[in-house]
């Protein structure tokens, strides 16, 4: 598929997947006329790399857990395996973090909810907040 249609299929600007190939986290044929092309595979390549550029992970740290999904295996250094958790790590201090704020929320819905059922008449109508 060309770039455009991967692009469609992945939700991904085609900027990005250039990016992507430039930090060689990508890769494509080319054309006789120089375009690039990507096998199916590269959707689910694609959606990962974006799972984990939003779960904040730089591309360097990106490159360097890739070829553990590329070729899984012994061979993965201590670098690799330390890099890989303290991300986990990370996230899961992220994942607490988003769980107390959620919770702190719901905890502020509840109050507010109980004042408003108060004290609805009270209420202005909405169209008078922007006067």
């Amino acid at each position: 598929m060309r770039i455009g249609d991967l692009a469609r299929r992945t939700g991904t600007s085609v900027r990005s997947l250039r990016y992507y190939e430039e930090q060689g986290l990508l890769t494509s044929e080319r054309t006789g006329t120089g375009q690039r092309t990507y096998d199916e595979d590269a959707i689910a390549r694609v959606r990962l790399l974006r799972q984990l550029y939003n779960a904040g992970l730089s591309s360097t740290t990106i490159a360097t857990v890739m070829p553990c999904v590329d070729h899984p295996s012994a061979a993965s250094t201590r670098e690799t395996i330390a890099v890989m958790e303290r991300e986990h790590a990370r996230l899961g201090e992220q994942v607490a973090d988003l769980v107390s704020t959620r919770d702190q929320l719901a905890y502020l819905i509840a109050a507010a909810s109980a004042c408003g059922e108060v004290q609805a008449d009270e209420r202005e109508p909405v169209g008078a907040l922007a006067s």
